[in-house]
């Protein structure tokens, strides 16, 4: 199994201080909020994309992936979301990310409309994935925050570029058992978002191993080639404890329930 951590959790930190930092703590990789508060974002110039690779590179770090905001099932026009969705894919291949994550955004329409326009914008975007080399990954989350919400639309556009994110607090708190979830998103799968938090009814993250959220029973079901990720949401829980001084231990945790 392979770690990683999202900058989520270390907002506005300087790219050469994520490498360090994943170095140290001993994570292969490190997904990229792409967001235009963050050092790396679709903004960024030629030379400026050239310099993060180049850190990256000398870290021995991989990007995993890059977490866009993207909402594909989102109301309103198509092209809006399609320009988007090409920044963040060429962002991705000019970082030599093999992801980009991308959410829901159904907000109140029908279950159905929603994932028609999802499954339409997502097929689109997947030919250009394709000539990129670069995988688009719909997570769970807020209109769609289940395994069986995700698979309907991963399903429905049926191209092997676009997949899933599993986010494990979203489907748990949603009430999906991880077994269930799992076997609904693997066939789809691109990487795992790991969390802890204290209760079904209060997603405020805590270290890896604090909290009430099952993560035995997720990673158990993981097939050991694949990428963990911790989503350590500090951006939005700027009162929870930093991260950096976590990582080294959340890793151990996670470690501990892959050899389990």
């Amino acid at each position: 199994m392979r770690y990683a951590f999202s900058t989520l959790g270390v907002p506005g930190m300087a790219v050469d201080d994520v490498v360090r930092l994943a170095g140290e703590a001993g994570y292969q990789g490190v997904e990229l909020r792409a967001h235009p508060e963050e050092p790396v974002h679709p903004g960024l110039v030629a030379h400026e994309r050239r310099d993060v690779v180049a850190a990256f590179a000398a870290g021995g770090v991989e990007v995993l992936g890059v977490a866009g905001y993207a909402r594909v099932a989102a109301e309103g026009d198509d092209e809006e979301v399609y320009e988007e969705l090409y920044r963040l894919l060429h962002l991705a291949a000019d970082l030599g990310a093999p992801y980009v994550r991308v959410l829901p955004g159904g907000g109140e329409q029908p279950q159905d409309a929603a994932d028609a326009v999802a499954a339409r914008r997502l097929g689109a975007a997947a030919e250009v994935a394709t000539e990129l080399d670069v995988r688009i990954l719909l997570e769970n989350h807020d209109s769609h925050a289940t395994g069986a919400d995700v698979a309907r639309v991963v399903a429905a556009v049926g191209h092997p570029q676009v997949g899933a994110v599993w986010d494990v607090m979203h489907a748990w708190r949603a009430g999906e058992e991880p077994r269930r979830t799992h076997g609904l998103l693997a066939p789809y799968l691109g990487y795992v978002q790991v969390k802890d938090c204290p209760s079904v009814d209060d997603p405020t993250p805590v270290p890896l191993g604090a909290g009430a959220l099952p993560l035995d029973g997720c990673v158990g079901l993981l097939d050991r080639d694949g990428w963990l990720c911790w989503e350590y949401e500090r951006r939005w829980y700027p009162d929870a404890p930093p991260l950096p001084g976590l990582l080294a231990a959340g890793r151990e945790h996670l470690a501990g329930l892959v050899a389990d």
